[in-house]
């Protein structure tokens, strides 16, 4: 096994709170991922949904091309103007202003059947995941302590995405925009970041006992 190609070729993230806040765009990204959404449920009981809807876009476009001009990768970037046009568009669509978060509380239920069917069928999402990350063959699911990293980890992804759904969902049913927005920051970045370190940890468990150990060394 090469292990110095793949420990170089694959560098590892620390899992401090400031270095993920910085693969998710930085402060910057963060408040510009939370901004329209805030917008929109503040001008929708105001204004007309067409007009709720622009403002909140134009605001995700502004958002954008500071980005941009701040040099972050253009898939993250563009992904956040994407979002909030789809969420408009189903909103002035559907003529509902709470459907302007129909699909987080959809991506939030598929991401929980997802996490939760892996352990059922005993293949954690994230350790299929760091699997593929070092380009797959890796008994990962023999080593014990590699899986049950894995499975903690991918247990603490469907809890934050179980919570965004059950809670936003009541909300949705309540028709309350306000409170959708809120659930959105509130169960958006803080979850996140608390999940991404037990993943960072699984990957770390896993990558120090199968690739980085000396052979026959117990990591």
């Amino acid at each position: 096994m090469r292990l110095q190609d793949t420990t170089d070729t694959v560098p590892l993230p620390t899992g401090r709170p400031a270095s993920l806040i910085a693969q998710m765009g930085g402060p910057f990204g963060v408040v510009g991922t939370a901004v329209p959404q805030v917008v929109f449920a503040a001008l929708s009981p105001h204004l007309p949904l067409l007009t709720t809807a622009a403002v909140s876009l134009a605001v995700a476009v502004v958002f954008t091309v500071l980005r941009l001009l701040r040099r972050e990768p253009v898939s993250t970037a563009i992904g956040g103007v994407l979002g909030v046009a789809l969420a408009s568009g189903i909103a002035v669509w559907t003529g509902s202003a709470s459907n302007f978060f129909l699909v987080g509380i959809v991506a939030a239920l598929v991401g929980f059947v997802a996490a939760a069917g892996s352990l059922a069928v005993r293949r954690p999402l994230t350790g299929l995941a760091w699997n593929l990350r070092h380009g797959g063959g890796l008994p990962w699911r023999e080593d014990r302590p590699s899986r049950r990293a894995h499975d903690v980890a991918t247990a603490a992804v469907a809890a934050v995405f179980g919570a965004r759904y059950v809670v936003t969902q009541w909300l949705y049913v309540l028709d309350a925009t306000a409170g959708l927005a809120a659930a959105r920051v509130v169960l958006g970045v803080p979850l996140t970041l608390l999940a991404a370190v037990v993943v960072i940890w699984a990957f770390r468990r896993s990558t120090r006992r199968l690739i980085t150990a000396p052979p026959g060394h117990p990591a």
